[in-house]
Order: C-alpha cells, then sequence, then structure tokens
C-alpha cells in the first residue's frame, strides 16, 4: 500500500523521531518533542475504513510512508475526524471526532475522558481542522454548512472551541477543502479549496479571526482526478506543508510544498501504488 525507503540524515531525522513519537502516541500517551520554530505540523497520515478500524503511517522521511500501525477499532458511527495541535508544537496533542448523530467530541492523546465539544453539527457537510486561523496557539475548526456558509470555531487548547465566527458564503462551489499549515512563508495557515470544475485555489491566511483568508488565486486545474484531497501537514519532513491526493483506483499521491505562494506544490509523487480506497476518511 506505501512505498518506503530510507531516511534523510540530521534535521530531517530528528523530525522524524518527531513523528515516530506522534504514531506511537497518537492513541494513547503524550508526546514529549517540541519541533523548531517555524516548521510544518507533523501528523502523518491516518485512515479510517468502512469496518471502523483505524490505522497510522509514520514519514519515513524523504516522502514515502512506513507500514501502517493499527491505532483503534469501533468507529463506525464516525462523520469526521480531524487532529490537532494545541501547543504549537507541531506535534498533535488530540483529535476531534464527529458522529453521524451530530455530537462532536474532543479525544486527547493522554488517555484523558473525552470532552463534549458540541451538538447539532449534523448540519455541517464539511469540517477541516486546519491548524491556527485565528492567531492564537491553539489549532482551530472550520465549518461548511448545507448553504455554503463557512464559519470558525477557535480552539481554546484543550480541545474546546468558542462560539462560530461566520467567515464566509458560497463555499458550495467547492468539492474539497484542506488545509494544515502554512504555505507561502508568512507564517500563516492557508488553505486550499477544489471547485467541481477540478480547479484548486489557494486561499492565503490573514491571521485575523473575522477575516482569516485573502482573496482567491488559482493554483492548477485537473483535480477532479482525485476523489480525496487532504493536508496532513509536513510528509516528507522539510519544515514545508504538503498536501496528499487519492485516485478512484486508490493510489494515492503527494504534492510537496515550496513556500511559494504563486506554485505551492512541486509535480505529484506517488507514495501509495493501490489500496487506500479502503479508507472512508483519512485524517
Amino acid at each position: 500500500m506505501a512505498k518506503t525507503s530510507g531516511r534523510r540524515p540530521g534535521r530531517a531525522a530528528t523530525r522524524l523521531a518527531a513523528a515516530a513519537i506522534t504514531a506511537a502516541l497518537v492513541g494513547t500517551g503524550t508526546a514529549a518533542f517540541a519541533a523548531e520554530p517555524g516548521d510544518a505540523p507533523m501528523f502523518g497520515i491516518a485512515g479510517l475504513d468502512s469496518a471502523g478500524t483505524s490505522y497510522y503511517y509514520t514519514p519515513s522521511g524523504d516522502g514515502g510512508l512506513e507500514k501502517r500501525v493499527e491505532l483503534d477499532k469501533g468507529w463506525k458511527n464516525v462523520k469526521f475526524l480531524g487532529r490537532v495541535d494545541n501547543n504549537a508544537d507541531n506535534v498533535a496533542d488530540g483529535r476531534w471526532q464527529l458522529s453521524t448523530n451530530g455530537d462532536i467530541h474532543y479525544y486527547a492523546n493522554d488517555n484523558s475522558a473525552a470532552k463534549k465539544v458540541g451538538y447539532g453539527w449534523g448540519s455541517y457537510n464539511k469540517l477541516v481542522s486546519p491548524g491556527t486561523l485565528g492567531g492564537a496557539e491553539a489549532g482551530d475548526l472550520l465549518a461548511r454548512d448545507t448553504k455554503g456558509d463557512l464559519y470558525l470555531y477557535l480552539g481554546y487548547g484543550d480541545g474546546t472551541v468558542t462560539k462560530r465566527i461566520k467567515v464566509g458564503y458560497g463555499w458550495d462551489i467547492y468539492s474539497e477543502i484542506a488545509g494544515n499549515g502554512d504555505l507561502n512563508g508568512d507564517g500563516k495557515n492557508d488553505i486550499v479549496a477544489r471547485d467541481k470544475s477540478g480547479v484548486l485555489w489557494l486561499y492565503k491566511g490573514t491571521g485575523n479571526q473575522k477575516a482569516p483568508y485573502a482573496k482567491r488565486t488559482k493554483i492548477g486545474s485537473g483535480w477532479n482526478q482525485y476523489n480525496t484531497v487532504f493536508a496532513p501537514g509536513d510528509i516528507d519532513l522539510d519544515g514545508t506543508a504538503d498536501l496528499v491526493a487519492r485516485n478512484a483506483a486508490g493510489e494515492l499521491y503527494l504534492y510537496r510544498g515550496t513556500g511559494n505562494a504563486a506554485t505551492p506544490y512541486k509535480p505529484k509523487a506517488i507514495i501509495g501504488t493501490s489500496g487506500w480506497n479502503t479508507y472512508r476518511l483519512l485524517f
């Protein structure tokens, strides 16, 4: 399923060690690694299959992935999963989990009791955990409702969130919304969105919670070849946020981040040759 290969020395190896810690502790325990300032989130890739079993893939250090490890079972009634960094060390501290009944909970990696974040979230057809958007340290949540209105929930740092802030409308033109890190090197988290014609757009982060994104700019076309577009942070461990995309054949592709807003991604590279359609959610 995943393509694996050797590790890079030096700085990438240090970041790889942090990613390995995240892999080991994503479901239990607490990661005690602080990433270098300015680095991108190192969340790796996790998948949830139709049987409700979740798996995790550690980055190999050069853009590839190690063999999967099982995380947990019994997640059949899960509608959304999003990992979040609450203390700006670029390592996930826990996950938000939306159930099919509309309740959303936060599960910390330290095995503490789950926190109920809200109810009635079934009105949203898209949730994104894009990191910090409002300028504070903790990760935030984006939610789009069926009318196409976009809302921002600011994170308190303990998994709970503020009341929602409306930050956009007309977002029902997009079939995918993704983001987890800075794409243009200005220190603010950005997102990308794919419209229904297959065009991918970049929304640069502003750091302003009331208007978290600047006017969109076109990245490229032809993205309807993918059934999932997902932002897991930094996969090749070079300090820049990346993007992954899955096609109908179950192949997984990595788009390495460049840090350049004009061309935020390098050409695609395959990192999973088959079998990735077994997962109904990537997180």
